[in-house]
Order: C-alpha cells, then structure tokens, then sequence
C-alpha cells in the first residue's frame, strides 16, 4: 500500500481539516454566540435534525453531544416527510438543524421549508453558503470547509462536527465544550499523523466487516462503514457496542474483521468488554483508543476529551482508507455509481 500513486484527492482534502477547523472557529464566534443567546432566552422543547450520508452521521454525534450536554432529546427527522409523504409537522417548540455540504438536496430543501411552516428555528450548517439552504434558514452557518473534490466527504465531515461542537459549547457555556473547541485544530493535526496502515493493509482482500462504536463514537462508526463500502468495496456495518452482541454476533467467527473505537467515557469498559467477546469467538480486532484491548492497537492523540475521541478517529482513519482502495484497484476519489451531490427525493 505504499506505492509511487500520486495522492488521492480524498487524503489531501482530509489533510485540510485542522486548518478548516482554525478557520470556522474563527469565522463563526460572533455569530454562534448571537444563535445561543438566542436559544438561551427560548429553550426550545426538542431539537429536530435533517441531514442525508456523511452528514446525517455527523448528525448522530451531535445527537449524543447535544442531549447529554443540554438535556434535550434529539430526533432525526426523514426528509421523506416532506418530499415524498407531503406531512406537516407541528415543530413550533422545536429548534430544527439541517447539515449539507452542497445545500442542494430536493429533500433537504423540502423539509427545511416544512420546519419553518411548522414554526422551528431553523439553522443550517453549509458549506456552500451560495446554496439554496443558505437563504432558506433562519440561521445559516458556513462550514467554511472549502472546495471538496472528491465524491467521499472528508473534510466538510470533520467540518460539520466541529460546527456542531461549537454550537454545544456556546449553548450550554460549559467550560470543557468550549476548552475542547479550542483544542480542535491542533488535535485534528495530530490525529493526521496518527499510522492506521497495520490495520487497512489486512483488510486488502475482506469482503466485510464490522465497525463498532458508542455514545458519541456511533456516528463515526456510521461514517467509517460508509467509506468501506463507497471507497473500497467491503461490505461494512456499523453497530453500537451493545447492538452487536445480538443478532450481529452470529456472523463473527476466525477471521472477522472488526473495528471497534473507544469512546473514552463512561462506555469505555462496555466497549472493551464487547471487544474482547468479539475476539474469544476468533475475530481479528482493531482497536482506536486503548492498549488495553486486544488485537492491533491504533493510534489517536494521547488523553484528547472525550468529545472530541471521535472525531480525532475519524481523521486517523481517512489518512489511511484512500491507500486500501488503490490496493484493492480502485480509485477513492470515483467511486462507481456515485456522484458529489446526490439529487435525493
């Protein structure tokens, strides 16, 4: 996996991240603080999200993010409701969240219109503020992630959970969300350095996997598979560490990959625990986030908090994903049958 192939797109754009991260932060203060002084004064009942792909993974951290650090449930909404089901929904008590990279999705724009009728705050986080989405919402925040070549998102990803940790740590004013949120760049640099390739290069012949993750780390999980299986070919699922031990323990048996990412909280010792189940019946285990667990240890940055685990595992794992894709044959930046902006319904 190391041969004289020029870089691929998707690796030099996820190399972008610490810098994007600097730069949203940045650019975003004033008006994050404005958006959270703003729901400080009319706590909303519920948070209503919206979001297709990478995006709506990014949406799963947050989910966790957001009810643990704000004590308010979080509900993904289908687009479908709007553009395929014409519902009405009463979201009068709801703050409604809407996260695309191209701000161009019939269905994203459908629902996003039906928020506001249904009388939700409405935000949105994109990167292509000259989108449609942009002048739909009440609240637009940019993404600030830059042109993004490559069908697999990377960057505008990683871009997106820093946008939404941002909005935790001005919403809730907690002194470790915003600390954290200061951390992000360097962290995300350090992360880029970190070497997953004992890991991709035994997977070069798998046809399928398991990635396993928690609390905030399920989301990640979510994005990790979709990149197996749009970039490489390998039939990846994502489960919680707790969901795996039912119906999907009967698969694992000698030889089953399976990548398991450490939370670094309180789930630690579940997840742990479910690693080492998963290898007594012979699966092959990686492991993010602790030398503790069994199988191949892979790097992330030493103590980084807890919620930034994730999103520090994801940039270790794209610096390594687009050299299995060539090793399989394929190329990572087209990925067959698939476009940059799908046109969904």
């Amino acid at each position: 996996m190391t041969g004289s192939m020029p870089e691929a797109l998707l690796t030099r754009e996820a190399s972008e991240a610490a810098e994007v991260a600097a730069r949203q932060i940045s650019a975003n203060a004033s008006a994050m603080e404005r958006l959270s002084e703003r729901l400080r004064r009319r706590r909303p009942a519920f948070i209503a999200t919206c979001a297709r792909g990478s995006s709506d993974h990014a949406m799963t951290y947050a989910k966790y993010l957001l009810e643990r650090t704000l004590g308010l449930p979080v509900a993904s909404l289908g687009p479908s409701l709007a553009s395929v089901y014409r519902e009405e929904l009463d979201l009068s008590e709801a703050v409604f969240i809407a996260a695309s990279q191209s701000g161009r999705s019939p269905d994203t724009l459908q629902l996003t219109e039906t928020a506001r009728r249904g009388g939700a705050l409405t935000i949105g986080l994109i990167n292509d503020m000259a989108s449609p989405l942009a002048g739909l919402v009440d609240v637009a925040l940019p993404l600030g992630a830059g042109p993004e070549t490559s069908v697999a998102a990377t960057k505008s990803f990683l871009a997106t959970g820093i946008a939404l940790l941002h909005l935790a740590a001005a919403w809730s004013c907690e002194r470790s969300l915003a600390d954290a949120l200061v951390r992000s760049p360097e962290l995300l640099r350090q992360a880029g350095l970190c070497d997953w390739s004992p890991f991709f290069r035994r997977l070069e012949h798998a046809t399928s996997l398991y990635v396993i993750g928690r609390g905030l780390g399920l989301g990640i999980a979510q994005e990790m598979a979709l990149k197996f299986k749009e970039t490489c070919r390998i039939h990846a699922e994502a489960f919680s560490a707790a969901e795996v031990l039912h119906g999907p323990l009967a698969l694992v048996g000698p030889g089953f990959p399976a990548l398991v990412l450490d939370p670094a909280d309180e789930g630690s010792d579940s997840t742990l625990s479910v690693a080492r189940s998963l290898a007594a019946l012979g699966a092959e285990i990686a492991y993010a986030g602790s030398e503790a667990a069994p199988g191949l240890a892979l790097p992330v940055p030493p103590e980084p908090p807890a919620v930034l685990m994730p999103l520090l595992q994801a940039r270790a794992f794209y610096g390594g994903i687009a050299a299995l894709a060539a090793a399989r044959g394929l190329d990572p930046d087209r990925p067959p049958h698939l476009r940059k902006v799908t046109q969904t319904l």
